[in-house]
């Protein structure tokens, strides 16, 4: 039997005393951040309804900021540059679905008859196709698999889907519309009221500074990313008219439409591309050559245009972007695409302004910002007093002319 002692002896120096009581309260914390995340993570999905189109509105009214802060340094007030810019923003929306309502409907009626072209162009992959299947009949041979497979179809169908759909898509526009206007509108009271919690001057300017960098970021984002969307858009819908697809402008406002979601956007754009060229062209090269002329513009304007114009202030890792993207598809779906880069950026000035660095500033700022900080950060040493001077005594009020007249007696006297 083993001695109080001994069983001292054995427990690790490290886990023992002070040292234990610390990684205990590492692990409290790294515990408690866990479930706070996956409770942020749940209220994230139970809220969808509410918050993707709230969410989204801000980030649109991030990037119509500047539009209403000019209307409003010329005298109009806040409620009704908000008004102007939503109705703006209704206006353009309104705009292109006219647009492209007869290019969707002729699509919408072709659909049976390229479904039955893309069939038959399929014939020509019966092959391989063939081929898997023998290799899946082996399989079921050798695990004893034998049983059929079922197949059970639910009742309904694509109207039903749309008329069940329509309430949620009225409620969601109704709800990004209200929450786009609203934040235009009362977007400075909001900086105002985040900025009056602030109990320190620096955590106000701390707080400020974030403010401005989120607008400025985002909406350069947003604007700089239109700009170059509507250029793929515009190149995109030349390519497929000089290639021969039917309807190229629709082509073009999708591809635009798809590039605000980075990976996702361009694999459905393949996708398409590729069945329309394989409902419309005959030949092998009318079906790939869409697909890679899109490739090549896309390659072009993501890796060479995008940070040109924008810069490295806004350059992500394309991981992260990867990993934001897939999240935010996995939380909201559609909708939390077009948010993911823009909730990067607003943690990324967060995160900048909480744990500041001088990694992208020029080098003799940085060298500045260092000797400041090291001299901060260095005790102040005492300075030496200075030397104390000798204290004359002042005469006494009647010396000096008593003196005088000592001095006058003195020399009225005779010499012996």
């Amino acid at each position: 039997m083993a001695t109080k002692a001994s069983r001292q002896a054995a427990i690790p120096k490290s886990m023992s005393g002070p040292q234990f009581d610390r990684v205990m309260s590492v692990s409290a914390r790294f515990a408690l951040l866990i479930v706070g995340a996956l409770a942020l993570i749940l209220a994230l999905a139970l809220g969808r309804a509410i918050l993707a189109p709230i969410t989204l509105a801000v980030v649109v009214g991030l990037m119509f900021g500047p539009v209403a802060d000019a209307m409003e340094r010329r005298g109009v007030p806040p409620a009704l540059s908000a008004g102007v810019v939503v109705l703006l923003f209704l206006a353009v929306l309104a705009s292109a679905a006219a647009m492209f309502a007869q290019p969707l409907s002729y699509w919408i009626a072709r659909g049976p008859m390229l479904w039955e072209k893309l069939q038959a162009q399929l014939v020509n992959f019966r092959a391989p196709f063939e081929a898997l299947g023998a290799i899946q009949d082996q399989l079921k041979g050798v695990f004893g698999a034998d049983a059929a497979m079922t197949v059970k179809v639910q009742d309904g169908g694509p109207v039903q889907d749309v008329a069940l759909m329509a309430p949620a898509i009225l409620a969601d526009s109704l709800l990004f519309l209200a929450g786009l206007y609203f934040f235009l509108a009362t977007r400075h009271n909001i900086r105002i009221s985040v900025m009056s919690l602030c109990f320190s001057r620096r955590m106000r300017w701390r707080a400020a500074h974030v403010f401005r960098d989120v607008e400025l970021k985002v909406s350069r984002f947003l604007i700089s990313a239109t700009l170059i969307n509507f250029g793929v858009g515009i190149a995109t819908a030349a390519a497929t008219y000089l290639l021969g697809l039917p309807s190229p402008l629709l082509w073009g406002a999708l591809a635009m439409v798809m590039n605000f979601i980075p990976y996702v956007g361009q694999a459905v754009m393949f996708v398409v591309l590729f069945a329309v060229g394989l409902g419309t062209q005959s030949s092998l090269a009318g079906i790939i050559l869409p697909v890679v002329v899109y490739a090549a513009i896309n390659l072009t304007a993501d890796q060479i245009v995008f940070p040109h114009l924008v810069g490295k202030a806004l350059t992500l890792n394309p991981f992260i972007i990867f990993v934001s993207i897939a999240f935010w598809l996995w939380i909201w779906g559609p909708m939390g695409g077009f948010i993911a880069v823009p909730t990067l950026l607003v943690l990324q000035s967060l995160v900048m302004h909480i744990f500041p660095t001088t990694q992208n500033l020029p080098r003799i700022v940085a060298r500045k910002l260092e000797a400041r900080a090291a001299a901060i950060a260095a005790p102040a040493e005492p300075e030496p007093p200075p030397p104390a001077e000798p204290q004359r005594k002042a005469p006494a009020d009647g010396a000096a002319p008593r003196r005088k007249r000592v001095a006058r007696k003195a020399a009225s006297l005779p010499t012996p």
